[in-house]
C-alpha cells in the first residue's frame, strides 16, 4: 500500500504559475505510475497528466497541454505538476494517484490509491 499526501495548492492570479507536489509513503515509489486529477465543483473528475514509472514519458490532457508538466523524483518519493499560464478555468481540487498495473491511463479506475487533494483557485 501507498499514502499520498498532495500540496501546493492556493490562490493564484490568471497567468501566474504554481507547482504541486505529492509525496508518498509505503512501498517503492518506482513501483507505481503516477497521476495528476482534478475535479471541479459539480463536475466529474478529470484526467490531467500522468507519468510512467521511470519518468521517461508523460501523457497530458488536451487542455493542459503547452501549459502543465509533469515529473518525479523517485529518489525522494515524489511527483510534481508545474502549472503555467493558469486559467480560472483551472480551478479544482488536485488529486494525486498511483496505479500498479496500467501505463498511460488516464482513467481513475487505472490508478488504486489516491490522495486526500489540494485546493487550486485561479482568479481573473
Amino acid at each position: 500500500q501507498v499514502m499520498l499526501a498532495e500540496s501546493g495548492g492556493g490562490l493564484v492570479q490568471a497567468g501566474d504559475s504554481m507547482r504541486l507536489s505529492c509525496a508518498a509513503t509505503g512501498r517503492p515509489f518506482s513501483n507505481y505510475a503516477m497521476a495528476w486529477f482534478r475535479q471541479a465543483l459539480g463536475k466529474e473528475r478529470e484526467f490531467v497528466s500522468t507519468i510512467s514509472r521511470n519518468g521517461r514519458n508523460t501523457w497530458l490532457a488536451d487542455s493542459v497541454k503547452g501549459r502543465f508538466s509533469m515529473s518525479r523524483d523517485n529518489s525522494k518519493n515524489l511527483a510534481y505538476l508545474q502549472m503555467n499560464s493558469l486559467k480560472p478555468e483551472d480551478t479544482a481540487v488536485y488529486y494525486c494517484a498511483a496505479g500498479t498495473y496500467y501505463t498511460g491511463g488516464q482513467s481513475p479506475d487505472h490508478y488504486d490509491y489516491w490522495g486526500q487533494g489540494t485546493q487550486v483557485t485561479v482568479s481573473s
